[in-house]
């Protein structure tokens, strides 16, 4: 009784591990609600292995066939937490560097130590140089190459198409912005500061022009809001305190059982 107990308790426990690891996943989605271009993430479970203590499909005598069988599982663990790369809401600003991707693609990044990194933020900024680049400071790569003091106003289409204007009106300049995207989005890092980086599970990037074989189309003067959720986050963390709680209490109830068992008089 003693060993069934035990094995009990080590099961809830690896529930309330898998709760609170769903806990953290859930508060992440909450503290960025308002964090542009963030695409809100799930975790995954799978059950632990089986003890067997009957198994199905046994000889019960007279060429029969048990129909079923005995297994005792030893609980839960997390074993992905993936993004869901659903376009958040589209909210106007009226900045002119301000572009969000409505659909399918990312922005390229060029990254301290020469790797590259993609992000959906879009809240661009000129640096002291001209350069167009990110609120960190890095450059965007395959985009506007250069705004010069003469650049009193720009354009940028759907499709990527930018144009440049002086005081004047006067166009001074033109050019082409591709987006990238990934057969697997989910499989890219997250590696902070809203940017992702390419992983063997993600594939190999893709680039293309906005609003094209199925890139997704530019909106100048908007920004990609997160796609968190906020009741359905709350909800989500109702059911995992539930879980976790529910777990405490078979902890609780093989502990008393234990106890009692001891507790017996021969």
């Amino acid at each position: 009784l003693s060993r069934k107990m035990i094995r009990a308790l080590y099961t809830s426990a690896s529930g309330m591990n898998s709760q609170q690891m769903n806990l953290d996943v859930i508060a992440n989605n909450l503290a960025n609600v308002n964090t542009t271009g963030f695409k809100k993430s799930k975790i995954e479970f799978q059950d632990l292995l089986y003890d067997s203590k009957k198994i199905q499909g046994a000889d019960a005598g007279d060429g029969q066939l048990t129909p079923g069988g005995i297994q005792l599982g030893h609980g839960s663990r997390p074993v992905s937490t993936s993004k869901v790369f659903t376009t958040g809401e589209l909210v106007q600003t009226d900045e002119r560097l301000d572009v969000a991707i409505a659909g399918d693609g990312f922005f390229e990044v060029q990254m301290p130590g020469g790797f590259q990194g993609y992000t959906r933020d879009g809240s661009f900024k000129v640096s002291a140089d001209g350069a167009v680049v990110t609120n960190e400071g890095y450059p965007i790569v395959n985009a506007i190459p250069n705004i010069g003091a003469e650049v009193a106003n720009l354009s940028i289409s759907k499709t990527g198409q930018y144009t440049l204007f002086d005081q004047q009106g006067q166009n001074i300049g033109a050019g082409q912005i591709q987006t990238t995207r990934f057969i697997n989005p989910s499989g890219l890092q997250n590696i902070g500061g809203n940017v992702y980086q390419e992983t063997p599970a993600s594939g190999v990037p893709e680039q293309g022009n906005p609003g094209q074989n199925g890139f997704g189309e530019l909106a100048q003067g908007y920004l990609e809001m997160s796609n968190v959720k906020v009741v359905e986050e709350m909800v989500n963390l109702i059911k995992a305190q539930r879980a976790y709680e529910v777990n405490s209490k078979a902890i609780q109830a093989a502990d008393e059982m234990m106890q009692r068992s001891n507790n017996i008089k021969r």
